[in-house]
């Protein structure tokens, strides 16, 4: 708790003073342009890896970067989501997984969460991804957790266009969906081609080059 105090009192010395005009015009509002749905993975800041400013993406984090098919869920997932299309008006939704990523490496590798019940449950969201990813080849562990991590990026973009909201914003042409892989290691992200249902460099991607 102290580094993290002190990072706090090193923000409010100097880094706020030359950001103020930024933080006073967000002190009544925001107009987020993205949603942005990622791991809790203390080593994915959406922020930081798409060098975002404060008030620029609305964030869901959380362990799998799951979106629970719409319906009745306690946890907070789909109000986020709702929000953030029907009030907040948002023009893109990007869900990102990630390399080396513990809840999927769980998925992939079908270990005992006994002890961890409400994440066992939790994961249950990943049940197609991990369908589909058994179903194929895969020469190494690492690639099996791979394909897993990608698998549920897929999944996850087919659950979320479940959401009414989601759905609505699709069909009026207001909305992008976007899956990406974050490699913790070398900083590169792969995007999800709809058309070919691969992963390729997201600088080749047909969305780097268009409004969304």
């Amino acid at each position: 708790m102290r580094d993290i105090i002190n990072g706090f009192l090193r923000f409010q010395q100097d880094v706020f003073p030359s950001r103020k005009e930024l933080f006073k015009s967000l002190a009544t509002g925001q107009t987020p342009k993205a949603l942005f749905i990622s791991c809790s993975d203390s080593r994915m800041v959406p922020e930081l890896v798409t060098q975002r400013e404060p008030g620029d993406l609305f964030v869901i984090r959380n362990a799998g970067n799951i979106v629970p098919s719409f319906g009745p869920e306690p946890g907070g997932v789909s109000a986020t989501v709702e929000y953030a299309v029907a009030q907040l008006k948002v023009s893109d939704i990007v869900i990102c997984g990630h390399s080396d990523c513990g809840a999927m490496t769980a998925v992939a590798t079908c270990a005992c969460l006994d002890h961890m019940p409400a994440v066992r449950n939790w994961l249950h969201h990943t049940d197609a991804a991990r369908m589909i990813n058994e179903s194929r080849h895969h020469e190494t562990e690492k690639d099996r957790i791979d394909g897993m991590v990608r698998e549920n990026v897929i999944a996850q973009l087919n659950n979320i266009r479940t959401h009414p909201s989601v759905a609505v914003a699709l069909a009026q042409g207001r909305l992008g969906l976007h899956g990406w892989v974050y490699d913790i290691e070398t900083g590169s992200i792969l995007a999800h081609d709809t058309a070919t249902n691969t992963f390729v460099p997201l600088a080749l991607h047909p969305a780097a080059s268009s409004d969304h």
